[in-house]
Parts: structure tokens; C-alpha cells; sequence
């Protein structure tokens, strides 16, 4: 069985350390973790996880947040993947800090990287980890704050976050989608 794991962020090294950057921060963590690197390919950066005898293709659009729906929409295809076998990361400013929430489906919750996807594929029957960066800006700075570098306190808390999620993403892929929201949604 094959699953299509998107992290959502930005290309650019001017966007390599920042919140809007979770996902990616979530899929390189992984990445590093199980020694496999991701190669340069159509839409995206790619890398193959193997766990349990599941397939994961780690994905890194290169799309740019806002046109994410393309690369996904390809790689779904490419792949040969049921939409529900996909599990995109992103981050959101509804969340405090150093929370995850999953959820099987929803809407875009005002992140345009969700938006394009749903766009894309014209419905949103898709999982996804909502890494928490939390909402910690003035009213008119959310563009700043989101596409802001982390803090000191925040960038020695993402190790474990990011070990979270990535116990989310293999758990998704073995125990399936309702067992792996009770695992990941709890304190």
C-alpha cells in the first residue's frame, strides 16, 4: 500500500527557517531521521519511505504555497494513490504552539496552500497533521508572523513536535486514520 505524505512550504532559501515552512520542517526531520534524502523532480522534491512493509512518497512541492494543488494533484496521479491514502502537513495560526491536531477532512481554514489543493482536486476528503505555530502577532503583522523566522524557545521545541507528527505520519499509514486522530490529537 502506497501513501502520499505532502509537507507544505515554500521554496527558497529566504523561506527555508520559517513558520509557513512546518511541513517541510516535518518531511526533512523525517527524512533525516530514516537516512533517506529527497531528489528534485517535477512539481516537488521526492523521497521514498518504506515502514511496516507501507510505501510512503514524501512530498515537498515546489509549487509555491499557493499553487500546492498542482504538484499533489500530479503526484497523486503519478503515483497511482487514493486520495484517501494522502496526508498533507501544514501549519496553522489557530493552534497554539507545539499542538498537532489531525483531522480526516474540513476546509481550508483560511491557508491558501489548503485552499489551492481543494481547489484542485474539487473537494477536501483528505487528512491532514495541523502543526500548531500559534497566533502570536499584532493585528496586519499575520503575514510577518507566518512567514517569520522561529524564535530561539520555538526552534529548540521542534524536534519533539516534529517527532510527533512523524509518529503520526507512520502510524496513518499502519493503524489507519481514526486510531491515528485519538493518538494525535490527545495532550
Amino acid at each position: 500500500m502506497s501513501y502520499l505524505i505532502v509537507g507544505l512550504g515554500n521554496i527558497g532559501a529566504e523561506y527555508a527557517d520559517t513558520r509557513h515552512n512546518a511541513g517541510f520542517y516535518v518531511l526533512d526531520a523525517l527524512a533525516r531521521a530514516s537516512n533517506i534524502s529527497f531528489i528534485s523532480s517535477r512539481y516537488g522534491s521526492i523521497a521514498e519511505y518504506k515502514f511496516k512493509g507501507k510505501r510512503f512518497v514524501l512530498l515537498k512541492p515546489s509549487t509555491y504555497m499557493n499553487l500546492s494543488g498542482k504538484a499533489v494533484n500530479y503526484w497523486l496521479k503519478a503515483e497511482n494513490i487514493e486520495q484517501e491514502n494522502m496526508l498533507v502537513v501544514v501549519d496553522d495560526i489557530a493552534i497554539p504552539f507545539g499542538e498537532l491536531r489531525m483531522r480526516k477532512q474540513g476546509s481550508d481554514g483560511g491557508h491558501n496552500g489548503l485552499k489551492d489543493i481543494i481547489s484542485v482536486l474539487g473537494n477536501n476528503n483528505f487528512s491532514r497533521i495541523r502543526v500548531g505555530i500559534g497566533g502570536d502577532f499584532s493585528r496586519g503583522q499575520q503575514v510577518d508572523y507566518v512567514l517569520g523566522t522561529w524564535s530561539s524557545e520555538e526552534r529548540l521545541a521542534l524536534p519533539a513536535i516534529a517527532e510527533k507528527a512523524i509518529e503520526t505520519i507512520k502510524m496513518f499509514g499502519t493503524v489507519g486514520v481514526d486510531r491515528t486522530m485519538n493518538y494525535c490529537n490527545t495532550k
